[in-house]
């Protein structure tokens, strides 16, 4: 008698044939409930334990995306899309609730299933922790676009990896940044799925040799290797109200047994698990972006586990869906490798088509080359990464040896173009002679791949006529620019809701998806009651961002002061050294009564320093003893404040962008590679300052000269003056300058510090300082005297603030990912059915 309690009244044809989940508020309230109780075992009030009420609706937010993600999956099997692979070492996540909610179209029904709860939704997502998987534009670039290809329906899939610690957390002591360990899977993650099933093998160390097998066909097999086991954590990336979610596949390294046991039951416990530490070292620890530190063989060890586990996937589901001929593998299959980290995909991918799936030499070579797309994204030769051929071989032995291979075939193809040249074949090799032998990476990734891009115009030209100027007279057809973008759903619609309140109200929601449409605001800049409540709006903005400060900081600021923003990576390069001694100037000016049509402004300094970055701390050192004595000064008053804004992520981001004014962008031209912040700033209607530099060239020529503030050489300019490049002899022929430089000098920000800034006035005195920031100084200084000439006028100020945010439609991601596609993927949008009410 079988037992009553396993008979089925009826069968299901699937176990995948559940009821749709309804998006009502009344489902939102029932689905937390039964979160919040059962699952997460809380019997408290809701407003007690905001914590597990995020939780609470995070999951209940989770499982209407779950129901999208297994559809879209299977629509891309069934109709055997061709597909796209995109390999990066940083996503830059942030937080995913809101984010999740805006795409699925469930903000109002879910923010009323709260408010009905006695909860305000504002509270839950603040609760949530940053996903910090990156260091800054790179990775928040990976996050945008990844957002644009799922609301774009492309067969996207990201692939990274899951560090359990992420972006240093920053703080401040006595002035100086301080690092602290950013533990951001403390609590879990309720957004991953592990993926046990998919766990992958990922050799390192060992060595080759030579084999026979059965059929009497010699191949390289790689032996004796210590391995480690890569598990698959999938992320689900929802496109903008359109039933389509992609996925972030991250993974984590763990080892392939727990233990020794044999040494365990000798007696040597630490020996018995320390394989497993060693393995579980790879996604510990998000690498710090710094070039002084890219020798370090965990670097390369987390690069080369990237690339083979996400070259194993790929190949896995391939052999799955295709059995294990290949040749129609290229026209399916597409990885673009999102800058140089990733650059060992290239051997990898010859490795286990040659190895693994017994294709020739020939032939894989051929598909590596029809696949691999490469994009750049610096223009600082030392960032461009190097490796050393004996680490390669010690810790990779199979790889080095095909790059050598694939080093001597290129060679030959070198040869022949330029014949008898033996200094074009040292300069372009992929080996570097010297007292020790290098792997050029970048060089890999451009003679592996059949596309090469910048990420501005002038970045891309740059690379064309000087790094990498052999390789595109060999291959001028490989290069092209694409320049980069943010998502507008996470960095207006999402972040900015009142402001996309009154857009929408003006020209529709449209621009949501199609951010040109934002053109058709330029007629409002001559409303005056639109430009009034554009003025309102943005105040409401500054009034948020005081107080949210206010939890964290001594902060007191103006909010009708000129807000003016830099935001971004603590770097010589983006020269947060030439607004500090602007600020420095305007603080003279004040001292010495110079206050005559005064305009208040507050300056935000916020970014981080990699942690082996002596003179980008320095510099953050000096910011907080500046804004210390400012910020003090009776006779400052409201006039002036300078604050470094602590712990700058993404969600900082979403706070600053809505109150921002004036963005400052004014990196020494010829070495940003685009800029990304410049982009979600105007977005958000801030004016730019800025030089000739990365994106700025495309930004004033979207908004016009007259709704841009510009100064400073231009690259060729700074190229042309840098042999005879004399700062001393600046400063003593500017007043202002002088001045700035004797309160440096003089301690007057270090009075119980002495010489703790001696290096950084000695290196901006330098005739060798790279970024020449006394050379744009007084053209600097003159622009933002524009700056405050136009802010006086307020009206004028909001004309100017609504032409950036209309002309900022080519900064979409949306945009950049068209533009991949038509040149570089050539893959076809695949609509998602729609099965939910």
């Amino acid at each position: 008698m079988p037992n009553k309690r396993f008979v089925m009244s009826k069968p299901i044809s699937s176990i995948t044939d559940v009821p749709t989940l309804g998006v009502t508020k009344e489902d939102f309230i029932g689905d937390f409930k039964r979160y919040y109780v059962h699952s997460l075992g809380r019997d408290e009030n809701f407003r007690s334990s905001p914590f597990y009420a995020c939780e609470a609706l995070s999951l209940s937010i989770r499982d209407r995306l779950m129901e999208r993600w297994k559809t879209t999956y299977k629509t891309y099997n069934k109709r055997d899309s061709k597909r796209v692979f995109y390999l990066s070492m940083e996503f830059l996540m942030g937080r995913t609730l809101s984010n999740a909610m805006l795409n699925l179209g469930v903000i109002d029904e879910a923010t009323q299933a709260m408010h009905d709860l006695g909860i305000e939704i504002e509270e839950l997502i603040d609760r949530e922790l940053d996903a910090g998987l990156g260091n800054g534009g790179l990775g928040r670039l990976a996050a945008c676009f990844i957002d644009s290809c799922a609301t774009l329906q492309l067969p996207v899939v990201g692939y990274g990896l899951r560090y359990e610690y992420g972006m240093f957390t920053q703080t401040l002591v006595n002035g100086e940044q301080i690092e602290k360990p950013d533990h951001w899977l403390r609590h879990g993650n309720v957004w991953e799925i592990e993926r046990l099933e998919y766990s992958l093998r990922i050799k390192l160390g060992g060595h080759t040799e030579i084999q026979t097998d059965e059929q009497g066909n010699q191949r390289v097999c790689w032996i004796s290797t210590h391995d480690v086991l890569a598990v698959p954590f999938d992320t689900p990336i929802p496109g903008y109200q359109n039933n389509t979610v992609n996925t972030l596949r991250l993974w984590k390294a763990v080892a392939t047994e727990e233990f020794n046991l044999d040494e365990f039951n000798a007696g040597d416990y630490a020996e018995s698990v320390a394989s497993k530490v060693i393995a579980e070292h790879i996604t510990m620890v998000l690498y710090p972006n710094d070039a002084n530190e890219n020798g370090k063989e965990l670097r390369l060890r987390q690069q080369y586990f990237l690339a083979s586990a996400s070259l194993q996937d790929v190949l896995s589901l391939w052999v799955r869906q295709h059995g294990h001929e290949f040749d129609n593998f290229a026209e399916k299959s597409c990885f673009q490798l999102n800058d140089t980290h990733p650059s060992i995909a290239i051997a990898e991918l010859m490795r286990l088509l040659m190895d693994m799936h017994g294709l020739s030499w020939a032939k894989a070579w051929g598909i590596t080359r029809q696949t691999m797309a490469y994009t750049n994204h610096t223009l600082l030769p030392e960032a461009l990464e190097k490796w050393s051929v004996k680490l390669m071989q010690r810790l990779l032995p199979r790889l080095m040896e095909i790059i050598f291979e694939i080093n001597a075939c290129f060679l030959s193809e070198v040869a022949a173009h330029w014949p008898g040249d033996k200094a074009i074949l040292s300069r372009m090799s992929i080996i570097e002679e010297g007292a020790e032998q290098q792997v050029r990476m970048a060089y890999l990734a451009i003679v592996g791949s059949f596309s090469v891009n910048g990420v501005a115009q002038l970045h891309s030209q740059l690379l064309q006529q000087g790094l990498f100027r052999d390789f595109y007279a060999l291959w001028p057809h490989k290069f092209n620019n694409k320049t980069n973008g943010v998502t507008p759903r996470r960095w207006l619609a999402s972040c900015n809701p009142e402001l996309a309140a009154l857009i929408t109200e003006a020209i529709g929601d449209g621009w949501i998806t199609h951010l040109d449409e934002l053109k058709k605001l330029e007629p409002f800049a001559e409303d005056a009651e639109f430009r009034h409540r554009w003025r309102v709006i943005k105040q409401n903005a500054k009034l948020r961002l005081i107080e949210h400060k206010k939890q964290y900081l001594d902060i007191h600021l103006n909010p009708d002061a000129l807000f003016d923003i830099q935001v971004k990576r603590i770097h010589e390069y983006k020269r947060q050294i030439l607004n500090v001694l602007h600020v420095i100037h305007l603080y003279d000016r004040i001292k010495r009564g110079d206050t005559i049509n005064w305009v208040a402004r507050c300056v935000l300094i916020g970014g981080k320093a990699a942690p082996g970055y002596v003179m980008a701390k320095r510099s953050i050192k000096l910011i907080n003893n500046v804004a210390l004595v400012i910020n003090s000064d009776p006779d400052v008053d409201d006039k002036l404040a300078l604050f470094f804004l602590p712990d700058y992520r993404v969600s900082g981001m979403e706070m600053i962008c809505p109150a921002a004014d004036l963005s400052e962008q004014i990196s020494t031209a010829g070495k940003e590679a685009s800029g990304t912040g410049n982009m979600k700033l105007m977005m958000n209607g801030a004016l730019t300052i800025g030089t000739l530099d990365g994106a700025n060239i495309e930004i004033r020529e979207e908004v016009g000269d007259e709704n841009f503030f510009l100064f400073g050489l231009t690259e060729e300019q700074i190229e042309a003056r840098r042999e005879h490049y004399d700062p001393i002899a600046i400063i003593d022929q500017d007043e202002d300058l002088q001045r700035v430089v004797n309160l440096l000098e003089s301690g007057h920000f270090n009075q119980f510090e002495p010489g703790i800034f001696d290096d950084l006035i000695a290196s901006i005195k330098s005739k060798h300082d790279p970024w020449m920031t006394v050379a744009d100084f007084r053209s600097y200084i003159d622009a933002q005297k524009r700056v405050e000439a136009a802010y006086q006028d307020k009206d004028h100020w909001t004309r100017m603030s609504i032409l950036n945010c209309a002309n900022s439609g080519k900064f979409s991601t949306d945009r950049t990912i068209n533009d991949y596609n038509r040149d570089i993927w050539k893959l076809e949008p695949v609509p998602v059915p729609v099965q939910y009410p």
